[in-house]
C-alpha cells in the first residue's frame, strides 16, 4: 500500500526527477534491470525475474495497461493515457517507485509491523480476528517475518482469494488449521488451475443464486477502477474481476477445462 506521501503523483514527480539525474530514462527497461538486478542478488522470486505487463483491449484511447511484478504484486497505468506506448510507461512508473520505496526498511516485515497491519485490518473489517480471515492473515504474516511486502504479495493474495469465495470458511468447518491451510497454499502457485476452481465455485453459486455473478463483476469492475486511479497496489481486485469473467465466460457454456 502507498502512504500519503507516496500518492501517484508524488510518485511522477520522483520518476521525472529521477529521469533528469540520468539525462532520459526508459522507465520499462528500468523496471526490468531493477528485478533482475535483485535475482542476480539472490532474491527468491518464484517466476524468475520476468515483469509482465497486459493492456486492456480497447479500440480509443483512454488505454489502460497493467503490470505484474515477480512475487506477484500488480500495478495499473495511472491518469488518462492517450496511447498504449504510455500506458505502459504509466504502469512501469508507479511499479518502480514502489518496487524502490519496498527497499525500504519500514517495508520489512517485523513483529511490530504485524501488529499494526493486523490492528488496522481488524478495524477496516469491524470485528476481530475469529470468523474474519485476519487470524489466517496474521499467522501468514508471523510465517513471512524478514520478507518484504511486495515479496509476500502473491501468498497474500492467494489467502485474500480464499476469504472473498468463502474456501477459508469451508476450511474451517472441515476442522482444517490454519497452520495445515496456510502451509498447503504456501507451496502452490496463483496459477490457471487455482483461477478454474474458484470460477466454478462462483458458477455454482450463480446457479443458486442466479444474477449474483453479475453483481460481483460489477463490484470488482469497480473496486479495480478505483484502486488503480489511486494508484494502489491492484493483484487482489484484479485476480477477482479475471475469475469472475472467467466463469461469465462459462455460464451456459461448457465446463472448465
Amino acid at each position: 500500500m502507498l502512504t500519503s506521501d507516496w500518492n501517484p503523483e508524488h510518485i511522477y514527480q520522483e520518476i521525472v526527477g529521477y529521469g533528469k539525474s540520468r539525462h532520459r530514462v526508459n522507465v520499462v527497461e528500468e523496471l526490468q534491470e531493477f528485478w533482475q538486478m535483485k535475482a542476480a542478488r539472490g532474491a527468491s522470486l518464484k517466476n524468475g525475474a520476468l515483469v509482465i505487463y497486459e493492456s486492456v483491449p480497447s479500440s480509443a484511447p483512454p488505454y489502460v495497461c497493467f503490470v505484474t511484478l515477480p512475487g506477484g504484486s500488480c500495478f495499473g497505468s495511472y491518469g488518462t493515457c492517450p496511447t498504449k506506448a504510455e500506458a505502459r510507461r504509466s504502469a512501469a512508473r508507479i511499479a518502480l517507485m514502489n518496487s524502490v520505496y519496498n527497499e525500504q526498511p519500514t517495508r520489512k516485515i517485523t513483529q511490530e509491523f504485524i501488529g499494526a497491519t493486523v490492528s488496522e485490518a481488524t478495524h477496516t473489517m469491524g470485528g476481530g480476528e475469529s470468523g474474519t480471515g485476519i487470524g489466517a492473515y496474521r499467522f501468514m504474516l508471523e510465517q513471512s517475518i524478514g520478507k518484504t511486502m511486495l515479496e509476500f504479495q502473491e501468498l497474500m493474495t492467494v489467502f485474500q482469494l480464499l476469504h472473498w469465495n468463502g474456501s477459508l470458511k469451508a476450511m474451517r468447518e472441515r476442522q482444517c488449521s490454519r497452520q495445515e491451510v496456510v502451509q498447503h497454499y504456501s507451496h502452490r502457485a496463483l496459477d490457471d488451475d487455482m483461477r478454474s476452481q474458484m470460477a466454478l465455485d462462483w458458477i455454482a453459486r450463480e446457479q443458486e443464486i442466479p444474477g449474483i455473478l453479475a453483481r460481483e463483476l460489477n463490484l470488482a469492475e469497480r473496486d479495480l477502477q478505483t484502486d488503480r486511479l489511486a494508484g494502489r497496489e491492484l493483484r487482489f481486485p484484479k485476480e477477482k474481476k479475471d475469475i469472475l469473467m472467467l466463469a461469465s465466460s462459462q455460464v451456459g457454456g461448457h465446463e472448465i477445462d
